[in-house]
């Protein structure tokens, strides 16, 4: 069953990103696999890092890390130091070393195995304020800008810190941005919840043309692939929250869902 939504389910942010992830890293690659070659190949690559991060981060959405749960007693037990009695020792939390594996693309020269195009997905790592993960991001991106590499960056995700511009960003829920090599600009795709993800551009060498990337079709046969019609609770409130407007909207197509059933 396809997903309900005319493009970007909003359910899968706050329930499944990390499999989505890996999943939509996945499907680009095969459907860029044969309008590149045989002059370049597709390879999935993975990016690892240490962030820190704290046992209340609740509202951030986990992705690409293993994440072990216990007891929660951070809120109850983390008081100021001033509040015990002298000499009395107070607990508190301390921020917890994490393991991120982040998957990406890159196009390569079949001939030289030089990188032509790098393709990211952001994760929530990347859009947490002044997290190491955004940091980590952030200064790959600086020094792909500054290389003969193109960057492809796709922002799937409605929350989280967006990326840097300059300019103000155009109104929208989700993003692409296409930067071509040796040039700190962006040419940008803005979308909403209610939009079909769009077709964008993925440039290659200086004396090939773009190729085109389907977008809504990449993310279609991640959603059947996954069983995402089933496996995701359309019961749940979503993560982040929409809007009262937006909220009536998704309230009439699960009513329509439902009554599909």
């Amino acid at each position: 069953m396809p997903s309900p939504f005319p493009g970007m389910d909003p359910f899968v942010e706050g329930q499944d990103w990390e499999d989505f992830h890996t999943g939509f890293i996945a499907e680009l690659s095969a459907a860029l696999v044969p309008r590149v070659r045989p002059r370049y190949v597709v390879r999935k690559e993975r990016r690892v890092y240490v962030e820190h991060t704290f046992p209340d981060d609740d509202h951030l959405v986990r992705a690409d890390v293993a994440v072990m749960s216990g007891p929660r007693e951070f809120s109850e037990s983390a008081v100021p130091a001033s509040a015990g009695a002298a000499g009395s020792p107070v607990v508190v939390h301390l921020p917890m070393p994490e393991e991120r594996r982040e998957a990406f693309l890159t196009v390569r020269d079949r001939q030289t195995m030089e990188v032509v195009t790098v393709i990211e997905l952001l994760s929530p790592a990347n859009k947490r304020p002044a997290g190491d993960g955004r940091r980590e991001y952030l200064s790959k991106r600086e020094s792909i800008l500054g290389s003969r590499t193109h960057l492809v960056e796709l922002d799937l995700l409605r929350g989280g810190e967006r990326l840097p511009t300059v300019e103000p960003l155009p109104r929208g829920d989700y993003y692409a941005f296409v930067c071509r090599r040796r040039r700190f600009q962006a040419e940008v795709y803005a979308w909403t919840l209610r939009d079909r993800l769009p077709a964008i551009p993925l440039p290659l060498a200086s004396d090939d043309p773009d190729v085109s990337i389907d977008l809504e079709e990449v993310f279609t046969s991640t959603y059947d692939r996954a069983g995402y019609d089933y496996s995701l609770d359309y019961r749940r409130p979503i993560r982040p929250a929409l809007s009262e407007h937006d909220a009536s909207w998704l309230a009439e197509i699960m009513a329509a869902r439902s009554g599909g059933d």
